[in-house]
């Protein structure tokens, strides 16, 4: 395997939404690459924008760059600003660059995972946070949600989660992305990954198949009672704090979107290496710029409004200002490894001929 497959067998674990991988490779030589990206935005309500996928792109970058660096490798990257923004394309130089020391974060890439069910209420220390905070590139920071803030942060998980689980565009997307009776999948996520007890995955599966079925349980049967206290309650309180990632200034260009990007992925690299689990939180924010800006995400009366409460409360447990500029969320803690967890689709197939 070359230098620059290597690299990018170690790139393809970055972290992307629902494990849909948006990228492709175009190799030109040993030290070029142009990043085909493309974002999910027409079938998925949580892209808005194709931001999350933007997102997912910078932490490919940032990956790529620590991966780089083990070789003695600069990555210097320019965004082609021609192409559509739905297919956000990147073009990559490693230039060498002697007595380059390697990141030491590379030894995190394949061990970073999600972890969905529950993580320790040990509080993090603080050198944990020192870390985590140091982590972060200028412009960005952490904000922490602990003690009866960790509580705070889990009513609006769970209530977030009512607002997720009984939306049909959200149901269209549920069900393209689980891989049932799976403990890993190349590009799904693995049902045993959810967080949710075998019966509960079983009756999960079984609804999800009609979205009839769906409503007469969530209107009957209290249907989003048990995946909320599994997936969201409870994995909420289990945990030692949640965090809000916060930009200096309010996101607004895809370039924005790439930088917060790569800034979560070396956050969530570092807490791997500090031992402690993460599992992301973005629908809140995702659904805050709904609200704040006023677009229409789902065709089900009352929707919009329970959107918007949730948004108040978000805003009322973050700050305003902060609450506005955050880019990512998300709990930590402590705890073993997830068993279960989405794996990569091979390097071949995400290679593409040179054009």
């Amino acid at each position: 395997m070359s230098t620059m497959e290597q690299i990018l067998d170690l790139a393809r674990w970055a972290p992307s939404g629902d494990n849909t991988q948006p990228w492709r490779f175009e190799v030109l030589d040993e030290h070029r690459l142009v990043v085909h990206g493309h974002d999910t935005r027409e079938h998925c309500v949580y892209d808005l924008d194709g931001h999350p996928s933007q997102m997912s792109i910078g932490a490919l970058l940032e990956t790529m760059a620590i991966a780089a660096s083990t070789f003695q490798l600069e990555l210097r990257s320019m965004r082609h600003t021609d192409t559509p923004d739905n297919r956000p394309t990147v073009s990559i130089t490693l230039t060498p660059s002697p007595g380059m020391p390697a990141d030491p974060l590379a030894d995190a890439i394949l061990r970073r995972s999600v972890q969905r069910r529950a993580l320790s209420r040990r509080p993090l220390t603080a050198s944990e946070k020192s870390a985590l905070s140091l982590a972060l590139p200028p412009g960005y920071r952490v904000h922490w949600l602990e003690g009866g803030q960790r509580v705070a942060a889990a009513r609006l998980m769970f209530r977030n989660a009512k607002l997720r689980l009984t939306m049909p565009e959200a149901h269209q997307v549920h069900t393209s992305i689980i891989e049932w009776d799976a403990r890993y999948s190349e590009d799904r996520i693995p049902d045993q990954a959810l967080g949710a007890d075998a019966l509960t995955t079983r009756l999960m599966r079984w609804v999800m198949q009609d979205w009839r079925r769906v409503q007469f349980f969530n209107t009957w049967l209290a249907g989003t009672l048990a995946p909320r206290l599994q997936m969201d309650l409870i994995p909420a309180l289990a945990c030692a704090a949640h965090f809000v990632l916060v930009a200096e200034h309010r996101p607004q260009r895809i370039d924005d979107y790439i930088a917060a990007g790569r800034a979560m992925q070396r956050f969530w690299l570092t807490a791997t290496m500090q031992e402690l689990q993460l599992q992301p939180e973005l629908t809140p924010l995702i659904f805050a710029r709904y609200v704040r800006e006023n677009r229409i995400f789902s065709s089900t009366p009352g929707m919009q409004q329970r959107a918007a409460a949730l948004s108040r409360q978000g805003a009322a447990l973050v700050g305003a200002e902060d609450w506005d500029a955050a880019v990512f969320m998300g709990r930590i803690g402590a705890g073993a490894a997830a068993e279960s967890r989405s794996l990569r689709r091979p390097l071949h197939e995400l290679l593409m001929a040179a054009q």
